[in-house]
Protein backbone atom coordinates (compact mmCIF):
# COMPACT_ATOMS: atom_id res chain seq x y z
CA UNK A 1 0.00 0.00 0.00
CA UNK A 2 2.84 2.27 0.03
CA UNK A 3 2.18 3.91 -3.70
CA UNK A 4 -1.40 5.28 -1.72
CA UNK A 5 -1.69 8.94 -1.19
CA UNK A 6 -3.64 9.62 2.15
CA UNK A 7 -7.16 11.04 1.51
CA UNK A 8 -9.01 11.44 4.62
CA UNK A 9 -8.47 14.02 6.35
CA UNK A 10 -10.90 13.71 9.28
CA UNK A 11 -13.63 12.16 10.47
CA UNK A 12 -16.51 14.58 12.34
CA UNK A 13 -18.24 13.73 14.92
CA UNK A 14 -21.84 14.65 14.04
CA UNK A 15 -25.96 14.23 14.71
CA UNK A 16 -27.46 11.52 13.05
CA UNK A 17 -29.61 12.88 10.92
CA UNK A 18 -26.63 13.24 8.84
CA UNK A 19 -26.72 9.66 7.89
CA UNK A 20 -30.27 10.25 6.33
CA UNK A 21 -28.43 11.10 2.53
CA UNK A 22 -26.43 7.85 3.06
CA UNK A 23 -26.87 6.01 -0.54
CA UNK A 24 -27.97 2.71 1.79
CA UNK A 25 -30.55 2.04 3.70
CA UNK A 26 -27.97 0.11 6.31
CA UNK A 27 -25.67 3.68 6.66
CA UNK A 28 -29.22 5.74 7.44
CA UNK A 29 -29.73 7.47 10.24
CA UNK A 30 -33.24 6.00 10.34
CA UNK A 31 -31.64 2.21 10.21
CA UNK A 32 -29.14 3.67 12.83
CA UNK A 33 -32.26 4.65 15.18
CA UNK A 34 -33.50 1.68 14.80
CA UNK A 35 -30.99 -0.37 16.19
CA UNK A 36 -30.58 1.67 19.16
CA UNK A 37 -33.97 0.42 19.83
CA UNK A 38 -32.29 -3.15 20.43
CA UNK A 39 -29.03 -2.54 22.34
CA UNK A 40 -26.87 -1.06 19.74
CA UNK A 41 -25.36 2.57 20.33
CA UNK A 42 -25.48 4.63 17.06
CA UNK A 43 -23.65 7.51 16.30
CA UNK A 44 -22.88 9.59 13.11
CA UNK A 45 -20.11 11.32 11.49
CA UNK A 46 -18.65 12.77 8.38
CA UNK A 47 -16.01 11.26 7.00
CA UNK A 48 -14.03 14.00 5.55
CA UNK A 49 -12.02 13.07 2.09
CA UNK A 50 -10.59 16.17 1.00
CA UNK A 51 -10.76 17.41 -2.07
CA UNK A 52 -13.15 14.89 -2.68
CA UNK A 53 -16.18 16.11 -0.53
CA UNK A 54 -17.21 14.41 2.98
CA UNK A 55 -19.45 11.55 3.40
CA UNK A 56 -21.83 10.04 5.87
CA UNK A 57 -20.90 7.27 8.37
CA UNK A 58 -22.96 5.36 10.58
CA UNK A 59 -21.23 3.17 13.11
CA UNK A 60 -23.13 0.95 15.89
CA UNK A 61 -21.37 -0.33 18.55
CA UNK A 62 -22.54 -3.30 20.72
CA UNK A 63 -20.61 -4.85 24.48
CA UNK A 64 -19.67 -8.17 23.72
CA UNK A 65 -18.98 -8.20 27.75
CA UNK A 66 -18.59 -6.18 30.84
CA UNK A 67 -15.48 -3.13 29.54
CA UNK A 68 -15.29 -4.58 26.08
CA UNK A 69 -17.96 -3.78 22.91
CA UNK A 70 -17.25 -3.97 19.08
CA UNK A 71 -18.38 -1.42 16.38
CA UNK A 72 -19.88 -1.77 12.91
CA UNK A 73 -20.14 -0.05 9.62
CA UNK A 74 -23.23 -1.79 7.73
CA UNK A 75 -22.03 -1.50 4.29
CA UNK A 76 -19.92 0.90 4.78
CA UNK A 77 -17.98 3.44 4.64
CA UNK A 78 -19.77 4.85 1.48
CA UNK A 79 -16.56 6.44 -0.60
CA UNK A 80 -16.58 9.81 -2.69
CA UNK A 81 -17.81 9.28 -6.62
CA UNK A 82 -14.27 10.41 -7.54
CA UNK A 83 -12.56 7.97 -4.78
CA UNK A 84 -9.97 6.14 -6.49
CA UNK A 85 -11.27 2.25 -7.93
CA UNK A 86 -8.58 0.49 -7.20
CA UNK A 87 -8.53 -2.45 -4.49
CA UNK A 88 -5.45 -1.31 -2.50
CA UNK A 89 -7.00 2.22 -2.61
CA UNK A 90 -9.86 1.36 -0.79
CA UNK A 91 -8.44 -1.39 1.21
CA UNK A 92 -5.79 1.33 2.52
CA UNK A 93 -9.24 3.70 3.29
CA UNK A 94 -10.66 1.21 5.59
CA UNK A 95 -7.41 1.52 7.84
CA UNK A 96 -7.64 5.03 7.71
CA UNK A 97 -10.73 5.00 9.08
CA UNK A 98 -10.73 2.77 11.85
CA UNK A 99 -7.34 4.52 12.85
CA UNK A 100 -9.51 7.87 13.16
CA UNK A 101 -12.60 6.20 15.06
CA UNK A 102 -9.89 4.90 17.53
CA UNK A 103 -9.72 7.75 19.27
CA UNK A 104 -13.34 8.74 18.90
CA UNK A 105 -14.89 5.59 19.82
CA UNK A 106 -14.94 4.15 23.68
CA UNK A 107 -11.72 2.28 24.84
CA UNK A 108 -13.94 -0.40 25.49
CA UNK A 109 -13.91 -1.01 21.55
CA UNK A 110 -12.26 -4.09 20.76
CA UNK A 111 -12.45 -4.16 16.60
CA UNK A 112 -14.04 -2.20 14.18
CA UNK A 113 -16.20 -4.20 12.16
CA UNK A 114 -16.64 -3.05 7.97
CA UNK A 115 -19.29 -4.37 6.05
CA UNK A 116 -18.10 -2.42 2.58
CA UNK A 117 -21.17 -1.23 0.03
CA UNK A 118 -18.56 -1.61 -3.18
CA UNK A 119 -19.70 -4.85 -5.28
CA UNK A 120 -18.86 -6.60 -8.85
CA UNK A 121 -20.29 -8.75 -11.17
CA UNK A 122 -17.25 -11.32 -10.60
CA UNK A 123 -15.86 -12.26 -7.27
CA UNK A 124 -14.40 -8.84 -5.28
CA UNK A 125 -11.02 -8.98 -4.05
CA UNK A 126 -10.26 -9.38 -0.52
CA UNK A 127 -9.09 -6.65 1.53
CA UNK A 128 -5.35 -7.01 2.94
CA UNK A 129 -3.82 -6.87 6.27
CA UNK A 130 -3.97 -5.49 8.60
CA UNK A 131 -7.77 -5.86 7.69
CA UNK A 132 -8.81 -9.26 9.20
CA UNK A 133 -11.83 -11.43 7.48
CA UNK A 134 -14.76 -11.65 10.31
CA UNK A 135 -15.55 -15.35 11.42
CA UNK A 136 -19.40 -14.65 9.80
CA UNK A 137 -21.12 -12.28 7.65
CA UNK A 138 -23.16 -9.93 8.90
CA UNK A 139 -24.81 -8.74 5.82
CA UNK A 140 -25.39 -11.66 2.73
CA UNK A 141 -22.34 -9.97 0.77
CA UNK A 142 -24.15 -11.75 -2.77
CA UNK A 143 -27.66 -10.53 -3.92
CA UNK A 144 -29.51 -10.42 -6.83
CA UNK A 145 -30.15 -6.66 -8.34
CA UNK A 146 -33.32 -6.20 -11.11
CA UNK A 147 -33.39 -3.38 -12.97
CA UNK A 148 -36.56 -1.49 -13.01
CA UNK A 149 -35.95 1.33 -15.28
CA UNK A 150 -37.22 -1.19 -18.20
CA UNK A 151 -40.91 -1.06 -18.90
CA UNK A 152 -43.29 -4.28 -16.74
CA UNK A 153 -43.37 -5.95 -19.86
CA UNK A 154 -39.10 -6.37 -20.54
CA UNK A 155 -38.43 -6.94 -16.93
CA UNK A 156 -40.60 -10.08 -17.41
CA UNK A 157 -39.12 -11.16 -20.63
CA UNK A 158 -35.91 -10.83 -18.65
CA UNK A 159 -37.17 -13.04 -15.85
CA UNK A 160 -36.17 -17.22 -16.31
CA UNK A 161 -39.54 -19.05 -18.17
CA UNK A 162 -40.83 -20.88 -15.24
CA UNK A 163 -40.90 -17.79 -13.06
CA UNK A 164 -43.19 -15.86 -15.15
CA UNK A 165 -45.26 -19.30 -15.42
CA UNK A 166 -45.54 -18.80 -11.60
CA UNK A 167 -46.85 -15.57 -11.23
CA UNK A 168 -49.26 -15.79 -13.83
CA UNK A 169 -50.23 -19.28 -12.27
CA UNK A 170 -50.69 -17.42 -9.09
CA UNK A 171 -52.91 -14.98 -10.43
CA UNK A 172 -55.03 -17.77 -12.42
CA UNK A 173 -55.65 -19.63 -9.31
CA UNK A 174 -56.98 -16.80 -7.85
CA UNK A 175 -54.17 -15.70 -5.31
CA UNK A 176 -54.37 -12.24 -3.86
CA UNK A 177 -51.91 -10.04 -2.78
CA UNK A 178 -52.56 -6.82 -0.38
CA UNK A 179 -50.12 -4.22 1.31
CA UNK A 180 -51.44 -4.34 4.81
CA UNK A 181 -48.37 -2.61 6.51
CA UNK A 182 -48.18 -2.58 10.15
CA UNK A 183 -51.86 -4.25 10.43
CA UNK A 184 -50.69 -7.58 9.22
CA UNK A 185 -47.85 -8.18 11.56
CA UNK A 186 -49.33 -11.03 13.34
CA UNK A 187 -50.61 -13.01 10.37
CA UNK A 188 -46.83 -12.82 8.60
CA UNK A 189 -45.32 -13.64 12.23
CA UNK A 190 -47.67 -16.84 11.94
CA UNK A 191 -45.49 -17.32 8.72
CA UNK A 192 -42.49 -17.03 10.19
CA UNK A 193 -42.50 -19.21 12.75
CA UNK A 194 -43.81 -21.66 10.06
CA UNK A 195 -41.22 -21.28 7.88
CA UNK A 196 -38.64 -21.24 11.07
CA UNK A 197 -39.81 -24.53 11.97
CA UNK A 198 -39.74 -25.57 7.94
CA UNK A 199 -35.98 -24.59 6.74
CA UNK A 200 -34.11 -24.32 10.33
CA UNK A 201 -33.80 -19.92 10.31
CA UNK A 202 -33.97 -17.92 13.32
CA UNK A 203 -36.22 -15.21 13.58
CA UNK A 204 -36.45 -12.08 16.02
CA UNK A 205 -39.64 -11.75 17.85
CA UNK A 206 -42.75 -10.01 16.77
CA UNK A 207 -41.75 -6.81 19.04
CA UNK A 208 -39.01 -6.22 16.58
CA UNK A 209 -41.16 -6.23 13.61
CA UNK A 210 -43.79 -4.28 15.22
CA UNK A 211 -41.03 -2.09 16.34
CA UNK A 212 -39.63 -1.63 12.75
CA UNK A 213 -42.59 -0.32 11.18
CA UNK A 214 -43.65 2.15 14.22
CA UNK A 215 -40.15 3.02 14.28
CA UNK A 216 -40.21 4.01 10.72
CA UNK A 217 -43.63 5.54 10.57
CA UNK A 218 -42.32 7.66 14.04
CA UNK A 219 -38.80 8.96 12.38
CA UNK A 220 -40.39 10.37 9.23
CA UNK A 221 -42.94 12.20 10.87
CA UNK A 222 -39.73 13.78 13.06
CA UNK A 223 -39.34 15.96 9.59
CA UNK A 224 -36.02 14.73 10.18
CA UNK A 225 -35.77 15.21 6.21
CA UNK A 226 -35.00 17.97 3.69
CA UNK A 227 -37.10 19.35 1.03
CA UNK A 228 -36.48 16.80 -1.67
CA UNK A 229 -37.40 13.85 0.83
CA UNK A 230 -33.91 12.24 -0.02
CA UNK A 231 -33.35 9.28 2.15
CA UNK A 232 -37.26 9.20 3.36
CA UNK A 233 -37.79 5.43 4.07
CA UNK A 234 -41.21 3.51 3.60
CA UNK A 235 -41.77 -0.21 4.52
CA UNK A 236 -44.34 -2.09 2.92
CA UNK A 237 -45.78 -5.69 3.90
CA UNK A 238 -47.55 -7.43 1.41
CA UNK A 239 -49.26 -10.94 2.17
CA UNK A 240 -50.79 -13.70 -0.46
CA UNK A 241 -54.54 -15.04 0.59
CA UNK A 242 -56.19 -17.61 -1.24
CA UNK A 243 -59.52 -18.40 -0.30
CA UNK A 244 -59.32 -16.44 3.13
CA UNK A 245 -55.62 -18.40 3.97
CA UNK A 246 -52.56 -16.60 4.10
CA UNK A 247 -49.93 -18.14 2.14
CA UNK A 248 -46.92 -16.11 2.43
CA UNK A 249 -45.70 -12.50 3.05
CA UNK A 250 -43.09 -10.43 2.67
CA UNK A 251 -41.43 -7.14 4.07
CA UNK A 252 -39.81 -4.51 1.53
CA UNK A 253 -38.18 -1.60 2.20
CA UNK A 254 -38.25 1.67 -0.55
CA UNK A 255 -35.57 4.08 -0.19
CA UNK A 256 -34.57 6.55 -2.43
CA UNK A 257 -33.45 4.55 -5.78
CA UNK A 258 -33.67 1.21 -4.18
CA UNK A 259 -36.10 -0.87 -3.09
CA UNK A 260 -35.01 -3.98 -0.75
CA UNK A 261 -36.54 -7.55 -0.08
CA UNK A 262 -36.29 -7.14 3.71
CA UNK A 263 -37.90 -10.49 4.85
CA UNK A 264 -40.39 -13.45 3.64
CA UNK A 265 -42.36 -16.46 5.19
CA UNK A 266 -44.56 -18.87 3.54
CA UNK A 267 -47.35 -21.68 4.79
CA UNK A 268 -46.69 -24.67 4.44
CA UNK A 269 -49.86 -25.33 2.31
CA UNK A 270 -51.15 -23.96 -0.82
CA UNK A 271 -47.38 -24.30 -2.14
CA UNK A 272 -48.27 -25.28 -5.05
CA UNK A 273 -49.94 -22.25 -5.96
CA UNK A 274 -47.08 -20.32 -5.91
CA UNK A 275 -48.50 -17.23 -3.77
CA UNK A 276 -44.01 -15.81 -3.33
CA UNK A 277 -43.57 -15.62 -6.73
CA UNK A 278 -46.62 -12.92 -7.47
CA UNK A 279 -45.51 -11.11 -3.80
CA UNK A 280 -42.56 -10.76 -5.64
CA UNK A 281 -43.62 -9.34 -8.67
CA UNK A 282 -46.05 -7.16 -6.78
CA UNK A 283 -43.59 -5.76 -4.69
CA UNK A 284 -41.64 -4.96 -7.56
CA UNK A 285 -44.28 -3.16 -9.86
CA UNK A 286 -44.68 -0.45 -7.21
CA UNK A 287 -41.65 -0.30 -6.52
CA UNK A 288 -40.97 0.34 -9.95
CA UNK A 289 -44.30 3.07 -10.02
CA UNK A 290 -42.76 4.98 -6.71
CA UNK A 291 -39.69 5.82 -9.31
CA UNK A 292 -37.34 3.07 -7.74
CA UNK A 293 -34.69 2.13 -10.20
CA UNK A 294 -33.45 -1.11 -8.44
CA UNK A 295 -35.12 -3.96 -6.41
CA UNK A 296 -32.54 -5.74 -4.22
CA UNK A 297 -32.98 -9.59 -3.29
CA UNK A 298 -30.71 -9.05 -0.60
CA UNK A 299 -29.55 -11.94 -0.09
CA UNK A 300 -27.84 -15.29 -2.14
CA UNK A 301 -25.64 -18.51 -2.13
CA UNK A 302 -22.60 -17.06 -4.05
CA UNK A 303 -22.74 -19.36 -6.58
CA UNK A 304 -25.30 -22.09 -7.94
CA UNK A 305 -24.38 -24.90 -5.94
CA UNK A 306 -26.96 -27.74 -5.65
CA UNK A 307 -24.96 -29.17 -2.07
CA UNK A 308 -25.01 -25.04 -0.58
CA UNK A 309 -27.96 -25.64 2.18
CA UNK A 310 -29.68 -22.29 0.56
CA UNK A 311 -29.42 -23.62 -2.95
CA UNK A 312 -33.60 -23.55 -3.43
CA UNK A 313 -33.02 -19.72 -2.87
CA UNK A 314 -30.65 -19.40 -5.36
CA UNK A 315 -32.92 -20.76 -7.43
CA UNK A 316 -35.93 -18.91 -7.05
CA UNK A 317 -34.36 -15.19 -6.62
CA UNK A 318 -32.15 -15.39 -9.70
CA UNK A 319 -35.09 -16.54 -11.73
CA UNK A 320 -36.50 -13.16 -11.67
CA UNK A 321 -33.54 -12.48 -13.49
CA UNK A 322 -31.52 -9.27 -12.78
CA UNK A 323 -27.81 -9.63 -12.06
CA UNK A 324 -26.09 -10.99 -9.68
CA UNK A 325 -23.41 -9.23 -7.55
CA UNK A 326 -20.99 -10.09 -4.85
CA UNK A 327 -19.35 -7.59 -2.04
CA UNK A 328 -16.42 -8.17 0.01
CA UNK A 329 -18.09 -9.25 2.96
CA UNK A 330 -17.12 -8.29 7.03
CA UNK A 331 -13.88 -7.37 7.66
CA UNK A 332 -11.99 -6.70 10.81
CA UNK A 333 -9.55 -3.84 12.01
CA UNK A 334 -8.50 -5.28 15.57
CA UNK A 335 -7.82 -2.35 18.50
CA UNK A 336 -6.66 -5.43 21.01
CA UNK A 337 -6.24 -8.55 18.34
CA UNK A 338 -6.48 -10.95 21.70
CA UNK A 339 -9.71 -10.29 22.54
CA UNK A 340 -11.04 -10.00 18.59
CA UNK A 341 -9.56 -13.21 18.16
CA UNK A 342 -11.67 -14.98 20.92
CA UNK A 343 -14.61 -13.73 19.40
CA UNK A 344 -14.07 -14.76 16.06
CA UNK A 345 -13.50 -18.09 17.41
CA UNK A 346 -16.75 -18.56 19.19
CA UNK A 347 -18.23 -17.10 15.95
CA UNK A 348 -16.82 -19.24 13.91
CA UNK A 349 -18.35 -22.22 15.81
CA UNK A 350 -21.41 -20.58 15.59
CA UNK A 351 -21.83 -20.62 11.85
CA UNK A 352 -20.57 -23.87 11.55
CA UNK A 353 -22.89 -25.77 13.60
CA UNK A 354 -25.83 -23.21 11.87
CA UNK A 355 -24.49 -24.54 8.24
CA UNK A 356 -24.17 -28.54 10.03
CA UNK A 357 -28.13 -28.02 11.06
CA UNK A 358 -29.33 -26.55 7.29
CA UNK A 359 -27.21 -29.23 5.44
CA UNK A 360 -28.86 -31.87 7.99
CA UNK A 361 -32.45 -30.73 7.50
CA UNK A 362 -32.08 -30.64 3.67
CA UNK A 363 -30.49 -34.12 3.91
Amino acid sequence: MAKYISRLVSVIPADLSCCNTAETFLQSGFWGSFKARFGWNARGFLADWGELGQTPLLVIRRRLAPGCSFAYIPWGPELPEQFPADAEARNYALVELAEALRFLLPKSTAFVRFDPPWYSTGMPPAMQKPLRRAGADVQPPDTVRIDLTADEQDILSAMKGKTRYNIRLAAKKGVTVKRVDEAGISGFYALLKTTSKRDGIAVHGIEYYNTLFSHCKSYVDAALYPDNQRGKPELGLYLAEHEGAILAGIVVLFRDKDAVYLYGASADHKRNLMAPYLLQWTAMSYAKSRGCVAYDLFGIPPTEDPKHPMSGLYRFKTGFGGTVIHRPGSWDYAYKPFIRTLFIIAETVRKKIWSLKKMKRKG
